[in-house]
């Protein structure tokens, strides 16, 4: 059985996932040897570029940010994996994460999470980073935007 903060953690780690579906989207239209250049050679404004003209179509602005760290797995024969690390700032909720790209999944790992204010527990410290998720994006889940 996962203990109450493995659980807590990868429940935040979904939710902010699924906030942030259409941003990784964007990330993917970046060709990856541009990553292994940019990291290689710490351009870590190409990448803070990157991460903020890909968040603005889904999200509000300043929400997301390059934390000037990432790396790239990439060996013969096997596909690259890309790892950012991201920022998250929005409505007193600040939580730092790695994002992973690899040819066909994404990951998140969420390293730390700060609310302002006093906390409330657990579970509503996780309703309360939800609301922050749901309220920097432009559009809700599962919206159209051709309409």
């Amino acid at each position: 059985m996962l203990d109450v903060k493995k659980r807590t953690s990868l429940t935040r780690e979904k939710m902010l996932a699924d906030a942030i579906r259409e941003f990784v989207a964007e990330l993917r239209l970046v060709d990856v040897a541009d990553y292994v250049a940019y990291l290689r050679f710490e351009t870590f404004a190409n990448i803070a570029d990157i991460v903020a003209s890909s968040s603005e179509l889904s999200l509000k602005p300043g929400v997301l940010r390059f934390a000037n760290s990432g790396d790239v797995d990439l060996s013969w024969g096997t596909k690259p994996i890309v790892a950012l690390a991201l920022e998250f700032q929005h409505d007193g909720v600040t939580a730092h994460f790695r994002l992973e790209l690899s040819a066909a999944t994404a990951a998140i790992d969420i390293t730390y999470v700060d609310f302002t204010g006093p906390s409330g527990g657990e579970e509503s410290d996780t309703e309360r980073f939800g609301r922050a998720l749901a309220d920097a994006r432009l559009v809700g889940p599962g919206d159209d935007r051709s309409r």
